[in-house]
């Protein structure tokens, strides 16, 4: 039944493993990422601990928080084949020189390394790995590592038909194969290239194999694809698939581009229409360590292993790094310069603190991105009927992790690599984290401003309903012989302030119609106040809005002033022209994602 396996895939999505930012195609150098906290053990205990302590699981590779990281991701490489709009901008990304990639025999011993510390899990990712030539090499040689459980594999299916059978035969056992879209000609538009019959001839290949089930990723962008939830969904219900949605993911290959997310409760209540007794399932142990892509602290491996580090030495170097581990997102909001925390070669290789002036191709990365879903296996943005989410909207949810699409391509000094490797954390973490969305703080850029740099309106309807207050204030100065004539009602239009106080309110009733972009909302109330000040001959004008809705009334209350102000004038200047309008400006307001604000008073003129 498809209700069934909607339960079953939105149990993943919502507590699956670790995902890694949809699609993000987060490739490249020989980068390694791992999770944890804070180790104790000295380089002397370590070395006596590897010697005479036979485990089962390395305590090299479990952080301070007692979580077991037996998941590796390997980016095979920093190129694709294809040019998603939420992964890559459309020129590609800068490569990585050939002699700073890990070579195949380096990704092998760092995975035999890790496999021989505890990690049982391998999962290779790109860029796209199937353009890698030894890729099936590259799986053979991983089959044969003693206590390597799983083989995972991460493909944008474009050249998956003809490779499968030659990848099962080496031994891959799962694959996730990412698809957004059943619409050839929508595909075409999302990835910019042609493609979507082979990635469904891989897709059909994988079934007719046997893989069960064959997982399929699926970023869900608003105004793009939101409308095929229960299409994709209901391919579940005749063939062995999971489906995985993932929350799209703002980074810097797509501009930051918010308005496309699709939160996962509104995936869960766009299914439940369809399948309306769609249930959570039981939670399993989950992964929830997260490795940021987002993050700036890194260990260069390849530079460890190219300088004849022996393989207990880069064991101390990578419990070094599971040892700084952050229990959630390793600061990823803060400037990079204030998050560089690298390891690099030197006379002392357990030395913990040398700081990098920048992410360096191949190297190890403790990153953490902010993500607010509920479970994702490490793969920050992609995860689906598994709903999982990644960086997106500040909410109140459980966090996991998605897993990776294609090539993270954040900006240039994050890119320029070739092979990465992570891993995942076996053990629950279970914590929340609490973001207030109504108290987002000032926002890094213009709401009014897509990706193109062309203007658009806000989409509010995601937002919640709130009281929203502002005030706001003018000043208009008349000068001595104007002002008189207000104060004493001596002008021939009659009333300046009663007639300015009505034409203030109306202003405000109609400010979507004057402001371009402005919503047009229910005001609860209008306050319009008209006071004289005879030692600077002004009028200053004050005006409250209040109103209960998704969005503010700011401009509402800087409109009934400016309209007040104007009309001042207006009833005016018969006699003088030598009027001035002046200090237009906000001086309060509640309610809303940015918090309040109130603009400290001025001293007196």
């Amino acid at each position: 039944m498809a209700g069934h396996r909607v339960c079953r895939l939105l149990h993943w999505g919502l507590r699956g493993p670790l995902l890694i930012p949809a699609r993000s195609c987060v490739s490249g150098a020989t980068a390694l990422e791992v999770t944890a906290a804070n180790q104790n053990l000295t380089n002397a205990e370590r070395k006596r601990f590897i010697r005479e302590t036979p485990v089962p699981f390395s305590a090299f590779l479990t952080d301070g928080f007692g979580r077991h990281h037996n998941y590796l991701r390997i980016s095979l490489t920093e190129k694709c084949n294809l040019r998603c709009q939420y992964c890559m901008p459309e020129e590609g990304v800068k490569l990585t020189p050939k002699g700073e990639l890990l070579t195949t025999q380096e990704i092998l011993t760092l995975a035999r390394l890790f496999v021989q510390e505890g990690v049982d899990k391998i999962r290779l990712t790109g860029g796209e790995p199937l353009i890698r030539p030894d890729v099936v090499d590259i799986i053979a040689q991983l089959r044969k590592l003693d206590g390597l459980k799983t083989i995972a594999l991460t493909t944008n299916g474009i050249t998956l038909s003809r490779q499968l059978p030659k990848l099962r035969a080496a031994g891959l056992d799962v694959l996730n194969i990412s698809l957004d879209t059943l619409v050839p000609a929508k595909f075409e538009f999302i990835v910019r290239r042609k493609g979507f019959h082979k990635v469904m001839e891989g897709i059909d290949k994988a079934v007719e194999l046997g893989y069960n089930p064959v997982k399929v990723n699926c970023v869900v962008m608003r105004g793009l694809n939101e409308d095929e939830l229960v299409d994709f969904v209901a391919l579940t219900e005749k063939q062995p698939l999971e489906v995985r949605f993932i929350e799209y993911m703002p980074f810097d290959g797509n501009k930051w581009n918010f308005k496309k997310m699709v939160s996962y409760q509104e995936m869960l209540d766009t299914i439940r229409q369809k399948w309306p007794e769609l249930e959570k399932l039981p939670t399993e142990t989950s992964s929830t360590s997260k490795v940021c892509l987002f993050g700036n602290s890194e260990v260069s491996l390849r530079d460890w292993l190219r300088s004849n580090t022996s393989e207990e030495e880069l064991i101390q170097v990578i419990a070094a790094a599971v040892g700084r581990k952050k229990r959630q997102h390793a600061d990823w909001l803060r400037p990079p310069r204030a998050r560089l925390d690298a390891l690099t070669p030197s006379p002392h290789p357990e030395a913990e603190g040398a700081d990098a002036a920048a992410p360096r191709p191949g190297s190890f990365r403790n990153m953490f991105i902010r993500q607010t879903y509920l479970r994702w296996p490490r793969d920050i943005l992609t995860p689906a009927v598994l709903i999982s989410r990644c960086f997106s909207h500040d909410q109140k949810v459980p966090r996991p992790i998605p897993e990776p699409k294609c090539l993270n391509t954040q900006s240039s000094s994050y890119v320029e690599a070739g092979e990465t490797i992570c891993t995942q954390s076996r053990k629950t973490d279970d914590f929340n984290e609490t973001h207030n969305p109504e108290t987002r703080g000032p926002s890094e850029h213009l709401t009014h401003v897509d990706s193109d740099g062309k203007v658009t309106m806000v989409d509010v309807g995601m937002k919640i309903d709130s009281g929203r207050t502002a005030v706001a204030m003018a000043m208009v100065r008349l000068g001595p012989k104007v002002f008189e004539l207000v104060q004493t009602n001596g002008l021939k239009k009659g009333d300046v302030l009663s007639v300015a106080q009505i034409a203030g309110i109306q202003g405000a009733k109609s400010t979507s119609q004057l402001i371009p972009l402005c919503h047009n909302i229910t005001l609860n109330h209008v306050a319009v106040s008209l006071q004289l000040d005879a030692r600077r001959y002004s009028v200053v004008i004050t005006a409250t809005c209040r109103s209960h809705g998704k969005t503010g009334v700011e401009m509402e209350a800087l409109t009934a002033v400016s309209v007040a102000a104007l009309t001042v004038y207006d009833m005016c200047k018969a006699v003088s022209h030598d009027i001035v309008i002046e200090e237009v400006k906000l001086c309060s307001k509640t309610g809303g994602q940015r918090g309040d604000f109130q603009r400290p008073q001025d001293p007196p003129a």
